[in-house]
């Protein structure tokens, strides 16, 4: 019987085929479905031989220990060459799209607050 490995959910599409590779190189069956046209169903990966599944999520933790120490390694190299962006970076590059989502918090605030403060007069 089939056995759900990995949820492809807002995975990344490289980590995705790295994954599939990795998969791949040690000979281990998986097939995938597909988030379908709706984006309704489950992406994932799947065992088609669940005695695979221990060796498989052995080799995806692993993969996954390397990737991370790999992105932490590029943060902080990029926060030494001070090309790491910030917040204050994200608002320089777009000033109306924040000021504008501002605004929005705003009002949004404004119309759920309002009816509890005029309610007691």
């Amino acid at each position: 019987m089939a056995v759900q490995l990995f949820i492809l959910r807002g995975v990344p599409e490289d980590e995705a085929e790295e994954i599939r590779a990795l998969l791949a190189e040690q000979h281990i069956d998986y097939y995938e479905t597909p988030a379908g046209s709706w984006g309704m169903s489950l992406p994932a990966l799947w065992l088609t031989d669940e005695t695979q599944l221990e060796r498989a999520q052995g080799l995806l933790a692993q993969y996954q220990q390397q990737r991370l120490s790999q992105a932490r390694s590029e943060f902080e190299a990029l926060k030494a060459e001070g090309r790491q962006r910030s917040i204050i970076d994200l608002f320089r590059e777009h000033p109306l799209r924040y000021l504008l989502y501002l605004v929005l918090v705003g009002v949004i605030a404004y119309f759920s607050i309002s009816p509890f403060v005029t309610l007691g007069q």
